[in-house]
């Protein structure tokens, strides 16, 4: 999977774990990211609803968690295999994020261009696709030249850069007994009035830094828009406009309790960490009005931006990082 700020990554045999003690059969993911959780919950087994407001997370929800191995592999292997004989054409893709910027060598920036274009011709049905998006995304996450995040990029180029980008069929799950799995791209507040499961789990944005924000280049690469872009960064120009309330101190506590009010689950499980804009008090708070909370802590290693420190547009350190490991609350409630 991508690399992502905030991935679950290390927590995950704790996740399971959870859920397994309380033998649930269900499991909604609210902000699903790179579903990468809601994918482990699928291969335990369990009927999977991923949900979040971002395109190219919806994408990696419908190829980790709705798609089925055995609908879609044949035919993904195959046109995988076609688009990775394609040769490069300069586009959109190559213009922005190679030429005006320096995320990708424009070699690979090139193949994107085509292999994205080529998906778009083909018109496929949406699970299929997604598939195939994911694919490509992987594909250029693997030669990219970033720490990780897509608010900027490394002064000289990352040695994996200049390897040739190759599309890889993504691990996709074999159906699950207990129920067709599916994704969804709605706003959290929404999804939690139609969305029911056993087991619903929260990882919202823990303070004003926006996913779109960090990941606005997978964002125009599954819409395939051809945005208006700013900056050094070139991000798309709905970065200034697409705010979540859960990104603003004002906001995120509103949205937090209705949420906690309109979710419909037997058990809650939040992820939360001591860069929030609530402290772990405050969040026992707001989560004691469903019941009993439970609080498990674990110690992390900050993203590697972190280890690397702060620099100017110059590439010349400018600060110091104020710490290099966090805690990561998981709130269990019911």
């Amino acid at each position: 999977m991508i690399k992502y700020i905030g991935s679950k990554r290390t927590l995950l045999p704790v996740l399971c774990e959870i859920v397994e003690q309380r033998k649930a059969r269900s499991f909604v993911d609210l902000f699903s990211g790179t579903s990468r959780v809601g994918h482990a919950m699928k291969a335990r087994g369990l009927q999977v609803q991923a949900n979040d407001h971002n395109a190219y997370a919806a994408a990696l929800a419908r190829c980790y968690v709705q798609s089925d191995r055995e609908r879609v592999a044949a035919d993904a292997e195959a046109l995988i295999r076609e688009l990775n004989a394609l040769p490069g054409a300069p586009g959109y893709f190559t213009q922005t994020f190679c030429e005006q910027s320096r995320f990708f060598q424009p070699f690979n920036g090139a193949r994107v261009d085509a292999i994205r274009d080529a998906i778009a011709a083909k018109g496929l049905e949406p699970e299929l696709e997604s598939v195939l998006l994911v694919a490509l995304m992987e594909a250029a996450d693997r030669v990219d030249s970033t720490t990780g995040i897509q608010m900027a990029y490394l002064k000289q180029w990352a040695p994996r850069s200049a390897r040739p980008l190759e599309l890889r069929l993504p691990a996709i799950l074999s159906a699950v007994p207990s129920g067709a799995c599916s994704a969804h791209r709605l706003d959290a507040l929404e999804a939690a009035e139609v969305l029911e499961g056993d087991v619903f789990y929260l990882d919202p944005p823990y303070n004003g830094h926006r996913y779109l924000n960090n990941y606005h280049i997978w964002e125009s690469l599954v819409l395939w828009d051809r945005p208006e872009v700013y900056g050094v960064a070139r991000k798309r120009v709905d970065c200034r406009a697409r705010r979540s309330p859960f990104n603003s101190r004002q906001s995120a506590r509103i949205a937090m309790q209705t949420l906690i009010r309109q979710i419909r689950a037997q058990w809650l499980i939040v992820s939360f960490n001591n860069e929030s804009f609530f402290s772990r008090a405050e969040m026992e708070e707001m989560l004691a009005t469903r019941g009993p909370v439970e609080v498990l802590e674990h110690d992390f290693r900050r993203y590697v931006g972190a280890t690397i420190g702060i620099h100017g547009p110059t590439g010349a350190k400018v600060g110091t990082v104020s710490h290099l490991r966090n805690k990561e609350y998981i709130y269990i409630v019911g």
